[in-house]
């Protein structure tokens, strides 16, 4: 058995994509339009070497209301280079660092759709550092 992908379903295909692709660095490896069932799908990976897994983005085109947020959904989650880095370019994009890296290990932000994502340093915790250490949660992940 091989893991394939994660759907989620966006409002707004470029806020989507925007955060995904330019903000959190994924590359968009396919895109398919459906003019019959009106709606388009946009797969991501990450890029690394060896990952396979995609994200499958569906935008439906008549979809005037935002879709219902189930917490049985959970998260996205991503291990990064550096969390301290990806941090700091998300929150200089406008992206909200609900919970920060203070432990040099975990932080959490949100899709323009409210889907939970999740940063994990690859390897070992980094030390303690600010603005991070001393940055208080905000909102829910």
């Amino acid at each position: 058995m091989r893991f394939l992908h994660s759907m989620m379903r966006v409002l707004d295909l470029e806020a989507a994509l925007t955060f995904f692709r330019d903000q959190l660095g994924m590359r968009e490896v396919r895109r398919r339009d459906s003019q019959q069932g009106r709606f388009t799908l946009v797969f991501l990976e990450t890029g690394a070497p060896g990952d396979t897994a995609q994200l499958e983005i569906t935008y439906n085109w008549d979809q005037a209301e935002p879709y219902t947020q189930g917490r049985n959904f959970g998260h996205l989650a991503f291990e990064v280079d550096d969390v301290y880095a990806t941090c700091a370019r998300l929150q200089a994009a406008g992206v909200d660092i609900l919970r920060p890296p203070r432990d040099g290990y975990m932080a959490f932000v949100r899709s323009p759709d409210g889907i939970s994502v999740e940063l994990l340093q690859r390897g070992e915790r980094r030390p303690p550092a600010e603005p991070w250490a001393s940055m208080a949660n905000q909102g829910s992940w």
